[in-house]
């Protein structure tokens, strides 16, 4: 993803307080789920000097977008209190645990990641989270939870998301898909075409779109066809 819109921070608050200033970030409940979890923290421990500029990160299947996306991302999704949220392509679970501060108890968190290397990743980054964060105790948390499986490959019949973020470029004939996974009322963000785009289902067959900045995401990988013949799907609790 694209980066480097705001200067570097010296320490994650610093980081906050650039993004901030160039209205990356504007809402208090955005900034304070970005202030209660340390972004370098989800590095690995010798590229953490890298985790306060405003660019992307990536280690083999590791992936971090830049601040600035992130920021965008967490402002489109109006999250509040209680929502459900799909997490597609959750990665190292940065962007869920963030989400989780705002849902609180009673919210749904769930995500889906391609990689089994990288949910073993997030979920030892949530345990270091729970256990030695000053912040945990500030916040009721809804706990994310990551399956390993391909977001194209959720069945019809699971249940429907209040707000849905894609983590990786969604094709236009997949486009149709991911709207789909929305609740009438819902809201999807998603690389399509290049823009980081807004899409509310405003009814059962009525979206509104809304474009919010140019983005280069890696494209969605597409799924395997199965060699019995069977599709694959995501076991989504």
């Amino acid at each position: 993803t694209m980066g480097g819109a705001v200067s570097a921070g010296e320490d994650n608050d610093d980081l906050i307080d650039n993004l901030k200033e160039a209205y990356y970030i504007r809402s208090d409940l955005v900034e304070r789920a970005f202030r209660a979890i340390d972004r370098a923290d989800y590095y690995l421990d010798e590229y953490r000097d890298n985790a306060y500029k405003d660019l992307a990160w990536r280690h083999g299947n590791i992936h971090l977008s830049a601040p600035c996306i992130y920021s965008e991302v967490m402002e489109a999704l109006d999250l509040h209190p209680g929502l459900s949220f799909l997490n597609l392509g959750s990665g190292t679970g940065y962007l869920s645990t963030m989400v989780g501060l705002i849902l609180g108890p009673f919210g749904v968190n769930h995500g889906i990641e391609l990689h089994a290397d990288v949910i073993e990743y997030a979920y030892q980054k949530l345990d270091c989270f729970i256990k030695t964060s000053d912040s945990f105790d500030k916040f009721e948390f809804c706990e994310p939870s990551f399956v390993v499986g391909n977001c194209l490959e959720i069945p019809p019949e699971s249940r429907q998301y209040d707000r849905v973020y894609c983590g990786a470029g969604v094709q236009k004939e997949h486009e149709d898909y991911m709207k789909n996974l929305l609740k009438v009322g819902g809201i999807l963000v998603m690389p399509l075409e290049e823009k980081l785009t807004k899409i509310t289902r405003t009814g059962p067959n009525s979206w509104e779109t809304k474009k919010i900045i140019s983005v280069s995401f890696a494209p969605l990988v597409l799924p395997k066809h199965s060699t019995n013949g069977k599709p694959k799907t995501v076991p989504l609790r």
